[in-house]
């Protein structure tokens, strides 16, 4: 084992793949136009900006003006749920979710209950997973829209996203279907046609590229009112100067997912089952949170339990290993609160407060998963060895 870091935090950030930052750099450095302008230097950005949405549109196969370029996943989905909101309260104000959103989504469901609109999240199972009878069973005459996303974040729990979608529409035709798919990119097919949805939230730093840069799918004819104003960029649905490198990153990113889906996602399986059997072997008790079917789970993707410890203090201890990882969603990090997602799951608070995620990535390999199946045992049971109980 060497003395380089090992790196499980993928679903949090990943790193950027090499590819992607020589992609960027020249609108970076030689390209630094502004889009909007007629003169040589605009039009060479443009032409670089124009490309990047014409990437993306070809690999979710949708138009080039349905993609919306925004700042990362937080921004998509407020400007999703919000747009779509606002843009429809003349005709309801009943939205339905679930109870495991990111709070990208969930505080923005907050927000527009305080202005009025009724909010229903539908619980999950002990899984994680969303029945589509249950959502369809919840549509009424004035549901403007559903906003369920396509994979969890924390525990890794893939959704049926198409038959939700379905139920839906066979129960209101005229409500509008969001997924919020920041996770689900390069990990399943998140094409907007096959999984029935009318607006579809992305990022790149989730996908080997840089922070800063997502992208917002819109259905041609969506209502949509944009929330950022001041010019008339994006077809007017986002103001704003764009961020053409970011652009170039992320069609560079999402176009490395789409080619390399298969071996990538094959090597990623085999190092969570690897790193999940080693833990396993080790006879030390653990609780897999989440999809026991790992086909139902996002490939990198490993939550669990550690009965009487407290996760914050396995990750200190993998830390000083030169191990990082996840106590859960690395956006609520410092939160006393246990987890949502696992509180929804049923699982109890002190279950919920002992949970590590460990999520593979493309970086990883087969020597440093087998030094954290080793390592983690022996964290724990030195752990267990020191607690009062």
């Amino acid at each position: 084992m060497d003395n380089r870091r090992i790196y499980l935090d993928h679903a949090a950030t990943t790193p950027i793949d090499k590819r992607v930052v020589e992609a960027m750099i020249p609108f970076l450095t030689a390209h630094w136009g502004n889009p909007s302008g007629i003169y040589a230097e605009a039009q060479t950005a443009r032409k670089g900006l124009d490309s990047a949405k014409s990437q993306i549109a070809g690999i979710l196969e949708c138009d080039e003006t349905e993609i919306v370029l925004t700042s990362g996943g937080t921004e998509s989905d407020n400007a999703a749920i919000s747009g779509v909101a606002h843009a429809l309260e003349h005709t309801g104000k009943h939205i339905i979710s679930s109870n495991i959103e990111h709070h990208a989504v969930l505080h923005t469901l907050e927000s527009l209950e305080k202005d009025g609109f009724e909010i229903t999240l539908i619980p999950v199972d002990t899984e994680g997973f969303v029945d589509p009878s249950h959502v369809q069973a919840s549509v009424r005459d004035d549901t403007i829209l559903v906003t369920i996303m396509t994979a969890n974040n924390e525990v890794g729990t893939i959704q049926s996203m198409k038959e939700i979608a379905q139920a839906v529409d066979e129960k209101n035709p005229k409500t509008i279907v969001h997924t919020d798919a920041v996770q689900a990119a390069g990990a399943i097919d998140i094409r907007p046609d096959q999984l029935g949805v009318d607006l579809l939230s992305l990022t790149a730093h989730k996908i080997y590229g840089p922070k800063g840069i997502g992208a917002l799918y819109i259905r041609r004819n969506t209502p949509f009112q944009p929330f950022i104003v001041g010019g008339s960029q994006e077809h007017d649905f986002r103001a704003g100067t764009e961020n053409v490198a970011g652009a170039i990153a992320l069609a560079t990113a999402l176009t490395l997912a789409h080619n390399e889906f298969s071996t990538r996602n094959d090597s990623l399986q085999k190092l969570r089952a690897q790193l999940w059997r080693d833990i396993q072997k080790s006879k030390t008790e653990a609780v897999l949170h989440g999809p026991k079917n790992f086909n139902r789970r996002l490939p990198n993707n490993l939550s669990i339990g550690f009965p009487g410890i407290e996760g914050e203090s396995i990750l200190l201890q993998l830390d000083i290993e030169g191990i990082a990882a996840s106590s859960g969603s690395a956006c609520t990090t410092g939160s006393s609160e246990p987890s949502h997602v696992l509180t929804a799951m049923g699982i109890d608070s002190d279950l919920a407060h002992s949970t590590v995620r460990f999520t593979v990535g493309t970086d990883n390999d087969s020597n440093q998963i087998s030094h954290v199946g080793k390592i983690v045992p022996e964290i724990i049971e030195r752990l267990r060895a020191l607690s009062p109980t």
